[in-house]
């Protein structure tokens, strides 16, 4: 198995980004307890308070993917539902 590093970018509606913080702070302690999860650390921009990043590695990108299909990562969709203006993810590998 091969590690995964993953940066997901959300970026808040201008008026949702109290609602979106915190639902994404909801997901750290559940994340991190998860099997594979090895580092899974959440930024807010300094200039602009709306943007958010996860910074994330797993020891897979099948245990990657079963965190994806949890019921807390349901439950942050539900609650944000209309709330995130942009999101995006990349999957990456370290190289150096």
């Amino acid at each position: 198995m091969s590690r995964l590093t993953i940066v997901a970018h959300i970026k808040a509606k201008s008026d949702k980004i109290d609602l979106v913080k915190t639902e994404l702070e909801k997901l750290i302690d559940i994340t991190r307890a998860e099997k594979g999860c090895l580092q899974y650390d959440l930024h807010q921009d300094n200039e602009n308070p709306a943007h958010f990043l996860f910074y994330e590695n797993w020891e897979s990108r099948e245990l990657w993917q079963t965190h994806m299909n949890n019921q807390h990562l349901k439950d942050y969709m539900i609650a944000t539902e209309g709330a995130v203006e942009e999101f995006t993810l990349n999957e990456m590998k370290r190289i150096a």
